[in-house]
C-alpha cells in the first residue's frame, strides 16, 4: 500500500479550488513497464572480481575488490563500508555488485572521468567503459574543494544496470555517514552522459535539420571542458537502469550549473529506464539536445526544474513523475521547462537554430507545490521558438499551469507550421487533466513581445490539440498518491504511438492518463527511496539512509 502524505490528502480530501497555502507533502508512483526497449549495447567483457571474504553484516569489508579491471584505492572506512576511490580516468573498470562485494563503497573524488573525448567523429582519445554492478553505492567525497562529479565522455559507455531490488545509489559523502536530511541538497555535483548525437548550439558555425553538421559540438554545462554534438542520431552512452541519484546539483555561477543527470548530446542508442534523482538543487534531470529516449523517470525534491530540455533535443519520453518542493528557493523553477537555443559564445539566442527543439512527451504526472506570492511560477514554462507534444497526463499545481513566452518579434513559440524552419506549429496537448489553482496560464512579457492568456487557452482547444480537460480540480486529478482521479479516468486517452518518428516504437499506447493507471501498477517500488516528497511503499528505502 502506498503511503499518503500531506499533498496526498489534500488530493484525496478537498473539493475546494486547489487553495493550498501550505501545500508541502508529497506522493507515490506506480506506472506500467510494457513496451519494446532498444537493445542495450554489448558490455565490455567483465573482468573476474576478486572480493574480499563477506564481512559480517553491518560491518566495512576488509579490502577493496581486486580484479575490477583497473585498482582502487582504499582510503579507510565510514560507518559500515570500506572506502574505494575511483581512478580520476575510467579505461575499463567494473565495479561489482553489493551481493558480490558487500560492506564497499566507491568514491568519486572529485572529477571522473569515463575515457578521454573521442570527438563528434570518434577519431581522437581514447574509449572507457564503466561497469557497474546491481546495488553498489557510489559517493562523492563532499570533504574536498572540487566539483565532484561522474562523466562519460562521447565515445565511451556506463553500464549500469541495477535491478528493481537493488539499484544503484550515487549519493554525497553525508547521506553515507547517516547526516542528510529530507532537506539536504546540492551536496555534490551529478552525473553526466555525454554523446555525439546532433545539438543546435554550436560553438562555431551552424547545424541544419537534420544535424548532418560534423563540427557543432557545445560545452557540458558546468564542466568548463568537456564537449558534446556530433551528427550520430544512434549514439549510444551505454545503459542508465534501476538508478538513483541524491542529493546532487551543484551552481558554479548562473546559467553554469551541474544537474542531478545531465543528457548531452545523447542519442537513441542509449538504454535510460527506471531512474530517480531526489533532491537536486538545480534541474532533476536536463537534456541538451540529441535524441535521447527514457521512460521511467522519478523526480522528487527538484529545486530548480523537474524535466527541463532544450538547444535540439528531439527525443521521446513516456511515464514520468515530478513532486517538486514547496519551499523553493529557485526563483525560476517549474516542473517542465521547454526552450530552443542559445549562443554560448555571444550569450544570443537564435531561436531558429536548427535541429529546433521538439520534445514529445506522454503520461506524464506533473506536480508543482509552490506556493509563493512572490515569485508566482507556473507548472510549465514554454519559450524560444520550442515545440513540445504532451499527451495523457495529469498536471496539478495550486498556482498558474502554463506560461508561454515568445522573445521574437514573430512570436515563434506559437506560430504556425513552417517546414523550412523545421517548425512543428504551436504546443500540442491532448489528452491532459489540468488541476490549476490559481488560473490555466499566466502572462510574462519578454523582449517586448506577450503571448495572452486567451491565446494560450487557444492551445488546448484548437486543433490538433483535443481532449483536455482545463478546469479540473484536486480532488479529481489524483488519488493515494499518483494514481489518477474519477476526473482524470475518464479523460479518453490519446494514442502515443501515433507520435512516434519514423521507424521508431518506443512511444506505446495506454488505456489511462498519467503516470500510471492505478494501484495494481508496481513498477515504482523496490528501486526508489521514500521522502517527505514522495512515499513508494515498504520496499522501497528511505533517502536518507541505505
Amino acid at each position: 500500500m502506498v503511503s499518503i502524505n500531506r499533498l496526498s490528502l489534500v488530493l484525496l480530501t478537498s473539493c475546494a479550488a486547489l487553495s493550498l497555502a501550505a501545500c508541502d507533502g508529497a506522493s507515490s508512483v506506480a506506472s506500467p513497464g510494457e513496451g519494446a526497449f532498444p537493445p542495450a549495447p554489448a558490455p565490455t567483457p567483465t573482468p573476474t572480481v576478486s572480493p574480499t571474504p563477506t564481512p559480517t553484516p553491518g560491518t566495512p569489508a576488509a579490502s577493496c575488490p581486486t580484479g575490477t579491471g583497473q585498482a582502487l584505492t582504499d582510503v579507510g572506512t565510514i560507518g559500515a563500508y570500506r572506502i574505494c576511490r575511483l581512478p580520476t580516468l575510467v579505461s575499463n573498470l567494473t565495479l561489482p555488485s553489493k551481493a558480490a562485494a558487500p560492506g564497499v563503497a566507491y568514491e568519486i573524488n572529485g572529477r571522473v572521468d569515463v575515457g578521454t573525448d573521442r570527438g563528434s567523429q570518434g577519431l581522437i582519445g581514447s574509449a572507457g567503459s564503466l561497469t557497474i554492478g546491481a546495488g553498489a553505492v557510489l559517493f562523492a567525497n563532499t570533504t574536498n574543494a572540487d566539483n565532484d562529479f561522474l562523466i562519460v565522455n562521447r565515445g565511451s559507455t556506463i553500464n549500469a544496470q541495477g535491478t528493481a531490488t537493488a539499484p544503484i545509489i550515487f549519493t554525497a559523502q553525508q547521506n553515507l555517514a547517516g547526516t542528510t536530511t529530507d532537506e539536504s541538497q546540492g551536496l555534490w555535483g551529478g552525473v553526466i552522459l555525454a554523446g555525439r548525437s546532433p545539438v543546435a548550439n554550436c560553438i562555431a558555425g551552424a547545424n541544419d535539420a537534420a544535424g548532418t553538421s560534423t563540427t557543432c559540438e557545445s560545452v557540458v554545462e558546468g564542466t568548463g571542458n568537456a564537449l558534446y554534438g556530433g551528427n550520430a542520431p544512434g549514439d549510444t552512452s551505454g545503459v542508465f537502469q534501476y538508478v538513483q541519484i541524491r542529493y546532487s546539483g551543484t551552481v558554479i555561477s548562473p546559467n553554469n550549473e551541474l544537474q542531478g543527470l545531465t543528457l548531452a548530446g545523447v542519442g537513441t542508442g542509449t538504454t535510460i529506464d527506471h531512474v530517480q534523482v531526489h533532491n537536486s538543487s538545480d534541474d532533476g534531470i536536463e537534456v541538451f539536445g540529441g535524441t535521447a529516449q527514457a521512460r521511467h523517470l522519478v523526480i522528487t525534491g527538484a529545486d530548480d526544474d523537474g524535466f527541463d530540455f532544450d538547444v535540439g533535443w528531439r527525443g521521446l519520453v513516456q511515464f514520468l513523475i515530478t513532486a517538486q518542493k514547496p519551499g523553493l528557493t529557485t526563483t525560476d523553477t517549474y516542473s517542465l521547462e521547454i526552450d530552443s537555443s542559445f549562443a554560448p559564445a555571444t550569450g544570443a539566442n537564435p531561436e531558429d537554430a536548427l535541429p529546433r527543439t521538439f520534445g514529445r512527451i506522454a503520461n506524464a504526472t506533473l506536480i508543482q507545490t509552490n506556493t509563493s506570492t512572490s515569485n508566482p511560477l507556473a507548472a510549465i514554462r514554454l519559450r524560444g521558438s520550442a515545440d513540445l507534444t504532451l499527451v495523457n497526463s495529469i498536471l496539478f499545481t495550486p498556482g498558474n499551469c502554463l506560461v508561454t513566452e515568445a522573445g521574437t518579434a514573430d512570436r515563434g513559440t506559437i506560430r504556425a507550421a513552417n517546414a523550412a524552419l523545421q517548425d512543428q506549429g504551436p504546443p500540442r496537448f491532448n489528452s491532459i487533466y489540468f488541476a490549476c489553482g490559481t488560473a490555466l496560464s499566466r502572462e510574462n512579457a519578454v523582449n517586448g513581445q506577450t503571448i495572452t492568456n486567451a491565446e494560450q487557452a487557444a492551445l488546448f482547444t484548437d486543433a490538433p490539440s483535443t481532449g483536455n480537460v482545463t478546469n479540473g480540480t484536486a480532488a479529481n486529478a489524483l488519488t493515494n498518491g499518483f494514481y489518477p482521479g474519477t476526473g482524470a479516468a475518464a479523460v479518453t486517452p490519446f494514442n502515443a504511438s501515433t507520435l512516434n518518428p519514423s521507424g521508431s516504437a518506443f512511444l506505446i499506447n495506454t488505456a489511462y492518463i498519467g503516470a500510471v493507471s492505478g494501484p495494481t501498477d508496481t513498477w515504482f517500488q523496490g528501486w526508489t527511496c521514500n521522502s517527505n516528497r514522495a512515499t513508494f511503499g515498504t520496499t522501497s528505502g528511505n533517502c536518507t539512509a541505505f
